[in-house]
């Protein structure tokens, strides 16, 4: 596809925001082997990126570096919600549950709020759920709103929990089972668009505020004033200087600095195609049978498909780059959704699968004898540790908190390294794209934009009324655009095929559909040999 003029009337791109290969090659010639930057980040996952915002936002000079692509590794494998840590309350993790509520209203209410909104959650009452335990939900729905109410999130942000009847409940979930219902309970939590769609945003305004998003450059060694590294597209090696190191690498942290041990857990997802389970206005928790605090979660996509997960399995051995859903964890999370829904699913219903490794701190000394304890039972709560060399590493915590992570990861860094620096300013600091729901609502695009794009969906829009042949969507039933491809590649540093179908948009996940769209993607991607 050739190049389109700038849309007469269409908004700019963010200033200094646009992701591109050209800026890419000038600002890596700049900093390999050039002058100290004030803060080297090893990780471009949603923690990498916070870290490069929060840095760059307090006027340090930054670059900021990922072996593959921004949310390669566990962000992107996320349920895509923004969790306000009712989960925690169980285990009396009340300070993890408490700033998983703040970190949710930030986003919704002031940060992103184009790429998180409400959704309704839908507990049945099935004969598989003992009044006990639904007494227990509710005091926990309770609860959970009780940390909304602490966290200063507005009501009309976050509807109140509610009890159903089960007319109600069938009508919000139509492909619950009916026999032996006796209701539901309606509760609400935050729901991102997409998970590899806040990294980018996050990327891009880290960008605007002057940081050097740099994909495909591997981190080969790490030291408290620099890294060795390689770029992944050439083959040639470098180093970047600088005053601070923050290795914010996930669950290969490890491996890039003594002394830090990861315990990964495997979370394993089903996609499957939303007519299979009819419509859904609401997401559904599912409890897992034989469990008092578990359950599977229901999450229609709007995109045609549907998310069914998730597990929690402690993952031994070599960390791969792309972990796979082993049929034992498909298998269990069908049986869940046997136990509770009237539509049968089976494993032929099953068009996608997905896993991601949560990067959880393992604690246990060494040495210490008897059983370890269970991935689903370590805290959630995130580590700033600073080696020896002086590297600072961020590990644990989860998606939802990932701005507050990089608070703390710069603030030990500055401590560590004598940086000149303010406070964080992040918690008021829009994303690319963001505006008051206000502002979204009266934008002149389709909804389905609006929602991946915020401000700058009327810019996506307008590359297909300048060229029709972007309008069209990629693949039948699927909303993405042509138009959607060459702005990922102009505009949030994709690279390749998989950098559009894999983490721009997330056709991919489905590989009859990524089939189908490579094409697509190679037309977008000619603008690059252009």
């Amino acid at each position: 596809m050739t190049s389109t003029p700038h849309p007469v009337g269409a908004p700019d791109p963010a200033p200094g925001a646009s992701l591109n290969a050209a800026r890419r090659t000038r600002e890596l010639t700049r900093t390999a082997g050039g002058p100290a930057v004030d803060v080297l980040v090893v990780g471009l996952g949603a923690t990498g990126a916070g870290v490069a915002l929060d840095a760059a936002a307090r006027g340090l000079s930054v670059a900021a570096i990922d072996a593959h692509d921004l949310a390669f590794g566990t962000s992107r494998w996320s349920s895509k919600l923004i969790h306000g840590g009712l989960r925690y309350l169980a285990s009396a993790q009340l300070d993890v549950a408490h700033e998983s509520a703040v970190e949710r209203g930030v986003l919704m209410e002031r940060t992103a709020p184009h790429l998180v909104r409400a959704q309704p959650f839908v507990l049945p009452l099935h004969p598989l759920v003992s009044r006990g335990q639904a007494a227990l939900a509710w005091a926990g729905f309770r609860a959970g709103d009780g940390l909304r109410l602490a966290a200063r999130t507005a009501r009309a942000t976050l509807p109140a929990p509610r009890r159903l009847s089960a007319v109600e409940t069938r009508h919000l979930a139509p492909a619950l089972r009916a026999t032996g219902l006796r209701g539901g309970l309606l509760s609400w939590d935050g729901r991102l668009t997409d998970d590899a769609r806040l990294v980018t945003a996050v990327a891009r305004t880290a960008a605007a505020h002057g940081a050097r998003i740099l994909t495909r450059v591997r981190a080969l060694e790490l030291t408290g004033s620099g890294a060795r590294i390689r770029d992944e597209l050439t083959g040639e090696e470098g180093e970047i200087r600088a005053r601070a190191v923050v290795n914010a690498s996930g669950v290969w942290a490890g491996g890039l600095v003594d002394g830090i041990r990861v315990r990964p857990s495997r979370g394993t997802h089903l996609v499957l195609r939303a007519d299979r389970l009819g419509p859904l206005p609401a997401g559904l928790h599912i409890p897992v049978p034989g469990e008092t605090n578990r359950f599977v979660l229901v999450l229609p996509q709007g995109d045609g498909r549907v998310y069914v997960g998730l597990t929690d399995e402690p993952v031994d051995g070599d960390i791969p780059d792309v972990p796979e859903a082993p049929e034992t964890d498909i298998g269990f999370l069908l049986d869940v959704l046997g136990s509770a829904l009237d539509v049968p699913v089976h494993r032929d219903d099953v068009v996608g699968a997905f896993a991601g490794l949560r990067p959880l701190l393992d604690t246990t000394p060494d040495g210490a004898s008897g059983a370890a304890p269970r991935t689903a039972d370590i805290s959630r709560r995130h580590a700033v540790l600073t080696s020896s060399e002086g590297v600072t590493t961020i590990v644990g915590g989860k998606l939802t908190t990932y701005r507050r992570m990089a608070e703390d990861a710069v603030d030990a860094a500055v401590a560590a390294r004598g940086l000149g620096a303010g406070p964080s300013p992040t918690t008021t600091l829009p994303l690319v794209g963001a505006a008051a729901p206000q502002r979204l609502a009266a934008l002149p695009a389709a909804p389905h934009l609006i929602r991946r794009y915020g401000t700058e969906a009327p810019l996506v829009e307008a590359l297909g009324a300048q060229d029709p042949r972007l309008a069209e969507p990629v693949l039948d039933g699927h909303p993405v655009t042509r138009a959607e491809l060459v702005w990922a590649v102009r505009h949030e540093g994709a690279l390749d095929t998989a950098d559009l179908l894999d983490r721009r948009t997330r056709i991919g996940l489905v590989p009859e559909d990524r089939a189908a769209a490579d094409r697509a993607a190679r037309d977008a991607l000619g603008e690059l040999v252009g």
